[in-house]
């Protein structure tokens, strides 16, 4: 009997289970009862109740979005308060997609549409001062006669305050120890970040030197990055930065040190990023904003709790006691 020709009673019993298959949104739509059975069916399970467990799954790997929706998640990732407060229009805007795409998001993670997905993102962030106002210029009162200037530097200031804030709840202390622990231990500190990022290793490679730890800033003056860590090896250690939408040189830079055995310590913003594979250890910093304008004040902040933990590890194993 052919192939084509098996019925039912012709199949083996006991097949293993099917893996839920990745979700391909440019694929054309199915027509189930609801919306809800549509995100399951695909999923394989109920949607998130709680942010966490949605962070979860969209950190899990399970879903493997095309570049739009992808650029929702990582959205959503970074500015939980503006997805939970935002109506669809002002959130579609912000995350640069069309509403329409907000809604097939929800769908794809098993909600009915986006006001079932927002209000697990609201409650989250209820309760929540700083997350919840940082967006909109803060708590802070402004005189009525506040000129332009001033009330942007008060919502600066409010970005800031809630990058700390937020730091301040969720670090990963665990991850922060292991990439002292790296550091301390290495040849030669390569430290890379460009774009945005690059006040921040600039800063850091300055206080390492400051402070007798060897490094190299990888600046790509002239185009030479990749010449900068031609010469990294496997006693050395690589510190990168980078931030969403993660289209700089950076990646490829990571990548020549991890193939050359270097040990790779990454301060990024969401679990999206491309440098999470080649990390042997990472935490996530995720910056504020006002007005298009980013804050990089918790960025610094973990940046110099670095070099302070290097410089007291690399004292405890001389034998020096570390200064009060």
């Amino acid at each position: 009997m052919g192939v084509a020709d098996r019925n039912e009673t012709d199949r083996p019993r006991g097949r293993r289970p099917r893996q839920p298959a990745p979700i391909d949104a440019e694929a054309p739509e199915q027509p189930p009862s609801t919306s809800k059975e549509r995100g399951r069916a695909g999923l394989g399970y109920t949607a998130p109740r709680t942010y966490e467990e949605l962070r979860a799954v969209l950190s899990s790997g399970t879903i493997h979005f095309p570049k739009r929706l992808r650029q929702v998640a990582i959205f959503l990732w970074q500015h939980p308060s503006e997805v939970a407060l935002g109506t669809i229009s002002k959130v579609a805007e912000q995350a640069g997609v069309q509403p329409s795409t907000l809604v097939r998001f929800a769908q794809i993670l098993g909600y009915s549409g986006f006001s079932d997905f927002q209000g697990i993102v609201k409650e989250h962030i209820k309760g929540s001062w700083p997350e919840g106002r940082a967006g909109q210029g803060g708590g802070r009162a402004e005189r009525p006669n506040a000129s332009a200037d001033l009330h942007f530097m008060n919502g600066m200031v409010a970005a800031s305050q809630a990058s700390l804030a937020r730091l301040h709840d969720g670090f990963d202390v665990a991850s922060f120890d292991r990439m002292v622990d790296l550091l301390a231990a290495a040849d030669l500190v390569y430290v890379i970040g460009s774009k945005r990022a690059f006040p921040v290793t600039t800063y850091v490679s300055l206080t390492l030197s400051q402070q007798g730890v060897r490094n190299v800033l990888v600046d790509n003056v002239g185009s030479t990055a990749l010449d900068q860590v031609g010469c990294v090896g496997k006693g050395d250690a690589v510190l990168a930065v980078s931030f969403s939408p993660y289209n700089s040189i950076t990646p490829d830079l990571v990548a020549v040190a991890h193939e050359r055995g270097a040990r790779v310590v990454t301060i990024t913003d969401s679990t999206f990023s491309p440098l999470i594979p080649l990390s042997h250890s990472w935490v996530e910093v995720v910056e504020s904003n006002f007005a298009g304008f980013r804050s990089l004040a918790a960025s610094l902040a973990v940046g110099m709790a670095l070099v302070h933990g290097v410089v007291a590890r690399r004292s405890g194993l001389s034998g020096a006691d570390e200064a009060d």
